[in-house]
């Protein structure tokens, strides 16, 4: 095709505009256009297989082949562009959406996939979501290949791989037919694999269907923002949880990072919120929120590239149009200076300033061009800047925590040499005054780890007295009081009597630890085929009854399914709240699905606490039969409610751990999960909390006390101080 896009080279069809200005792209970044392989087979490229399809580039086109971007054109993009709207001041209340400036999807970010959906056509499989939404039922997705070295998050985020399987409507797990059960030896065991079918695409669907209104909006709040990170981290586990199953099977391979490929899944679906690009801050998102994967930030509307390093977007300024700084991450990839907390020295992007600086390499210097050019007109127009701060995630050595610092202002740039000789643009920003504490926070902890004694308020450097691998500290720095009322400490559950089993149990024989896919593995049986774990100890989603490898069973104490015992993994501190007594909180940052702790004390029986004779029983008890709303599940998953094998009470009034300090919050950010550990035939039940989604430090850590039943209501109702939108106004 020697004019691809000349005037007649389009044949006529349809009301196509042939004076509408395109998104051109070269030919060497189109997608080849073959056939459909055939469901029946494995093989990409079956035996008898129809021949090579050419086709029109405006159509028609057989089943299965989609057309050739540009020649794809939507019904969004025949709307006129959008014009920049300026407010009085001349800093523009942005309603331009995330991704191109005449975008061919609006669910795409920028500097991130650059395929458009296809349109779709009787002959495609297609899933239709509110609004008329089509996507097309099978994508690959890309990331896109930049020219030049840039600020990414290949370096942040601790990973290399760029391809990404958008998959929407393709199922993860083994197609019908094409994996069968198989023994196989992996790590020195001989054991079973089966990979189950599941419908990722029907997942997204109910996440779809569930918070559409929510989701929809073009500004977004606190709840929409919170639904979409706590729903995207729970499809990233469930992927993971899939895709860890498929590890040492000959012939199965990885489909590719779980946190791209749920926010491919997400932002083909639309399942988003703060679309609109803008200056200053994000409906929904509070200065010191972490996130762990640049896809949040993104899903979000707080930055939306999710490679390069510096958001911008073009702005109108008198006839013509120039860029303008929205946000910038910085985390350790370039030569910034950010030990300050309240200013940052940030190097712009391009030349080999970043950490590919090889000595053989070409030195080149960085051009005033996309976002240094967009840094330089901020300092000029004075513009607000958000910035992101990039720290270690001590819990993942390749890994970072991303934390948003709040708003700052560029005072001043230059030019300096960079270690690769060649010369780098430097930015001082300064962080306006006024806003929550984010950055200093983790400042303060890092001196807290070195020495305790500087903490203020500080009463007891550790209340467990080495009864758990990590301290935890006692902190008032309300009021005088010393303290809580005397209990002992004990880190986990005692039962005053075995409760014996309806049916007899048998512990696993996986000597080297439960392995993902085992179908030989009881413990893996009885949680309905899964690890309940990823490999980092996430609990992938909310169980009805979960079941953890026990006395019974002979894997090491370092067994996957082990996640819930062996004490505090995390750093908390007991501390005096304003107005609700004592309280915890986390010294660390805590993901989404990361185990807290389990509530300690001395298991009861149903009568058990109305013997006590302490009218503080209630204050420090747990009582398992109580219902709640399940927080730790997707859309649909509803029969994940917590369901206790026996009626369970548990005192923690004379003898107890930190979760005796866990207030009560109608909007929680921790959820309690029934454990039931292999012990004989013996039912060794538990209870652990794990963290809705992630949690900054210094944030207090609450749950949902729950409902009781009706008959039980002339309890004693206390009032509920914990200021949610969602707030009953009372607990038990």
């Amino acid at each position: 095709m020697e004019h691809s896009l000349g005037q007649d080279s389009i044949p006529g069809f349809g009301s196509f505009d042939k004076s509408r200005v395109l998104d051109v792209r070269p030919l060497r970044r189109l997608v080849p256009v073959f056939p459909s392989p055939s469901s029946n087979s494995s093989f990409s490229t079956p035996q008898g297989a129809a021949p090579f399809v050419c086709a029109s580039p405006a159509g028609p086109f057989p089943p299965g082949v989609s057309p050739f971007f540009p020649f794809f054109i939507s019904s969004e993009s025949q709307r006129p562009l959008q014009q920049n709207l300026q407010t009085p001041s001349g800093i523009p209340n942005e309603n331009q959406p995330f991704g191109f400036s005449n975008p061919i999807s609006n669910a795409v970010p920028i500097n991130s996939f650059r395929n458009p959906p296809p349109p779709s056509t009787p002959n495609q499989s297609t899933g239709t979501s509110n609004g008329g939404d089509t996507t097309p039922s099978r994508r690959i997705t890309r990331s896109r290949v930049l020219p030049q070295p840039q600020r990414g998050a290949a370096e942040e985020d601790g990973f290399s791989e760029s391809v990404v399987d958008a998959g929407n409507t393709r199922k993860v797990g083994r197609p019908k037919g094409k994996f069968q059960s198989q023994k196989r030896t992996r790590g020195g065991q001989d054991i079973n694999v089966a990979l189950p079918d599941v419908d990722i695409d029907a997942i997204v669907h109910n996440v779809l269907t569930t918070y559409t209104n929510t989701l929809r909006q073009t500004d977004g709040n606190k709840e929409s923002v919170g639904y979409v990170l706590v729903c995207y981290d729970l499809l990233r586990r469930k992927i993971s949880q899939i895709e860890e199953m498929k590890e040492g099977i000959p012939g199965v391979s990885r489909t590719g990072r779980s946190d791209l490929r749920a926010g491919t899944l997400f932002m083909n679906k639309g399942i988003r919120t703060n679309a609109q690009k803008r200056i200053g801050t994000v409906p929904g998102v509070d200065v010191g929120d972490i996130f762990f994967f640049r896809m949040e930030l993104c899903l979000v509307g707080l930055h939306a590239p999710t490679m390069g390093g510096i958001d911008y977007m073009g702005v109108k300024n008198s006839s013509e149009e120039e860029p303008l700084a929205l946000s910038i991450v910085s985390s350790g990839g370039y030569e910034d200076h950010m030990q300050d907390g309240n200013e940052l020295i940030y190097s712009g992007q391009g030349g080999n300033a970043g950490n590919d600086n090889r000595k053989d390499k070409e030195t080149k210097d960085q051009k005033l061009e996309r976002g240094n050019l967009a840094l330089e007109k901020s300092l000029h127009r004075g513009n607000d800047v958000r910035v992101i701060r990039g720290i270690k995630d001590v819990s993942n050595p390749t890994g970072k925590v991303y934390v948003y610092d709040g708003l700052y202002k560029i005072h001043e740039s230059w030019v300096d040499k960079g270690k690769s000789g060649g010369n780098v643009f430097k930015y001082r920003l300064v962080r306006l005054p006024g806003q929550p504490e984010a950055f200093t926070v983790w400042k303060s902890i890092e001196q807290w780890k070195e020495t305790n004694t500087t903490r203020v308020g500080l009463i007891l450097p550790d209340l467990t007295s080495g009864a758990e691998t990590f301290p935890v500290s006692l902190v008032n720095d309300v009021d005088g009081e010393k303290g809580p009322a005397h209990f002992t400490y004990i880190p986990s559950l005692k039962y005053s009597k075995p409760v014996n089993l309806t049916e007899p149990t048998a512990g696993c024989n996986c000597t080297g630890g439960c392995l993902p896919g085992n179908s030989n593995c009881p413990c893996i049986q009885k949680n309905g085929g899964y690890l309940p774990y990823t490999a980092n100890g996430l609990l992938v989603n909310q169980k009805s009854l979960l079941h953890e490898c026990g006395p019974s069973c002979t894997c090491p104490p370092n067994c996957r399914n082990r996640v819930s015992q062996g004490g505090l993994k995390i750093r908390l501190e007991v501390f005096k709240t304003k107005d609700k007594g004592w309280g915890l909180r986390s010294w660390d940052p805590i993901r989404a699905g990361a185990f807290l702790c389990e509530y300690a004390g001395e298991a009861l029986n149903v009568s058990g606490i109305g013997k006590l004779g302490d009218d503080r029983a209630d204050d420090y008890s747990f009582d398992a039969n109580r219902t709640c709303q399940p927080l730790g599940v997707l859309p649909g998953d509803s029969n994940e409610t917590p369901n206790v094998p026996f009626p369970l009470l548990i005192s923690a009034n004379t003898a107890g751990n930190v979760a005796r300090f866990m207030n009560h919050n109608c909007s929680p950010n921790v959820f309690w999960q029934p454990i039931l550990r292999e012990n004989k035939n013996e039912s060794d039940l538990h209870v652990a909390f794990y963290a809705v989604g992630h949690i900054p430090p210094m944030t207090e850590l609450t749950y949902d006390y729950g409902m009781i039943p009706y008959e039980k209501a002339y309890q004693r109702k206390k009032i509920c101080l914990c200021g949610s939108i969602k707030c009953r106004s009372f607990f038990y």
